[in-house]
């Protein structure tokens, strides 16, 4: 019998949560809840769901932190759930790395769709990318860099700046601080600089393969890697 895909829901409104679940019940998937965000650190340090339904404001943990720490070890699809409607609280859900968010007060049948919406996306970049060897293979001594076996040609600067972001997936680097580790006099060359060299360093990874987005940009902050 086919396993069902799991659904890792994290949501400290019991009624709510139960209902969420016996929707997504229905919907054929299996489901894990947590009504505190501790606990649910704790179990997705050692498990892998195929989704994470994740509110924000927990007891013991909030969500923006366990989406963070899960980033860390997996690119699991993750959405947000915020009755906080603020800009910034979207974008610095997203900005660490969750896949979408929906905001309260919310339908079970729209959580359902989003969740499926969300699980079809990363189904087909999956199924659109063999991945018989790493993704990404960089080796720092040859300065050479491989996507999805793909060599890519890169300048000094596009290697010591793809290098910089690689190192820490996730992490948003500002303009600032990558002038202050890449180039060797950043008085000579500003924002615009860098800019030119993310949309050539962009366009080459691209050219190796144009199903997985590996550098983003996050407005008015900087730039970040994401693991495929």
């Amino acid at each position: 019998m086919q396993k069902l895909p799991l659904i890792c829901l994290v949501e400290d409104e019991i009624d709510l949560a139960k209902l969420m679940a016996d929707y997504l019940k229905a919907s054929n998937f299996e489901t894990i809840v947590f009504n505190r965000g501790d606990h649910a650190n704790d179990w997705l340090q050692k498990n892998e769901p195929a989704l994470i339904l994740l509110d924000l404001m927990l007891p013991g943990m909030d969500g923006l932190q366990i989406c963070k720490n899960k980033r860390q070890l997996s690119a699991v699809p993750i959405i947000m759930m915020t009755a906080k409607v603020e800009e910034i609280d979207r974008l610095l859900g997203l900005e660490l790395g969750a896949d979408d968010y929906i905001c309260k007060p919310f339908s079970a049948r729209e959580v359902v769709a989003r969740v499926k919406a969300v699980l079809r996306r990363s189904f087909v970049t999956i199924q659109n990318v063999s991945i018989t060897t790493p993704p990404v293979v960089i080796d720092e001594q040859s300065m050479s860099l491989k996507v999805f076996d793909q060599k890519v040609e890169l300048t000094s600067v596009e290697f010591q700046l793809f290098s910089l972001l690689y190192s820490q997936p996730g992490r948003i680097f500002s303009r600032q601080y990558i002038l202050d580790n890449i180039y060797q006099d950043y008085r000579v060359v500003g924002d615009r600089t860098v800019d030119g060299h993310i949309k050539k360093l962009r366009k080459k990874l691209n050219e190796a393969n144009d199903q997985v987005e590996l550098i983003r940009s996050v407005y008015g902050s900087g730039y970040k890697y994401e693991a495929p």
